[in-house]
């Protein structure tokens, strides 16, 4: 595919994914009449989930999937994963079950998208900043304590390379001063998707999958190296499983599925 035709078709799926993003939020908007009857936000949360799974379906560069036949996590699961693009939150929005995603303020600030972040029941959080930090975990400790899973990513952005950012402690405290479970999950292929720093988008066959919880029980914060560690090494395995199936060392990037 030449330059031209990339410019077209990437134009072409940021208008699809825009006019999906709108058409969604029309439709989501009106169920916080749920809320009353749904102190989860499971119904606004699902909607906004399967949103980013339609735009990603209908983007022709993008062939995205679940690898195995992942279980759901307890509810009381603090799930994480590595970060290789901004296409990672459409693919992860393929798992069948609901979570509430901790991410940077600045994306609930993108209008609709931003606006449906915060319908689904999703927590902002500043980078850098120690109260915005200590108040989002606080955030996260209540949607544990309703039984809604919360999704995090320890490197807390996206790595420029193939090599996993050091993880931070945030989402493995959690897990231990509420007594939650860790359940890794990695992704693979995304990081051609949608590379960072681009607006050109490039075939990508992106997969998921899902690992063992790791249980948190007897575990003090004396621990959390220790549990960051038992994490890294499964996301690094699941990771290694995906590679094959997902092409990353040698498919090409400049031609749309």
């Amino acid at each position: 595919m030449n330059n031209v035709n990339n410019a077209l078709l990437s134009m072409y799926a940021w208008t699809e994914t825009g006019l999906v993003a709108v058409a969604g939020f029309c439709i989501q908007a009106p169920l916080v009449l749920t809320w009353p009857f749904d102190r989860r936000k499971v119904v606004t949360g699902r909607l906004f989930r399967l949103i980013g799974a339609t735009a990603a379906r209908l983007n022709p560069f993008w062939k995205f999937s679940v690898h195995g036949n992942p279980v759901p996590p307890g509810p009381r699961t603090v799930v994480v994963s590595n970060h290789e693009s901004n296409a990672d939150c459409f693919l992860i929005s393929y798992l069948p079950w609901e979570m509430k995603w901790l991410g940077k303020d600045s994306l609930f600030k993108i209008p609709v998208v931003g606006w449906s972040m915060w319908l689904a029941g999703d927590i902002p959080v500043r980078r850098g900043e120690k109260d915005s930090a200590q108040q989002a975990m606080a955030q996260c400790a209540r949607w544990l304590d309703k039984g809604m899973p919360i999704m995090i990513f320890p490197e807390g952005t996206r790595s420029k390379t193939d090599e996993l950012l050091p993880f931070k402690d945030g989402a493995f405290r959690l897990a231990i001063e509420t007594g939650a479970d860790v359940l890794p999950m990695a992704v693979s292929g995304t990081r051609r998707a949608l590379p960072k720093h681009s607006w050109r988008f490039a075939t990508s066959r992106g997969m998921v999958t899902v690992g063992t919880p790791i249980s948190t029980k007897g575990m003090t914060l004396d621990d959390v190296g220790r549990l960051k560690d038992l994490a890294r090494e499964q996301i690094l395995a699941l990771r290694a499983t995906l590679k094959p199936l997902t092409g990353v060392e040698d498919a090409p990037t400049d031609a749309p599925a």
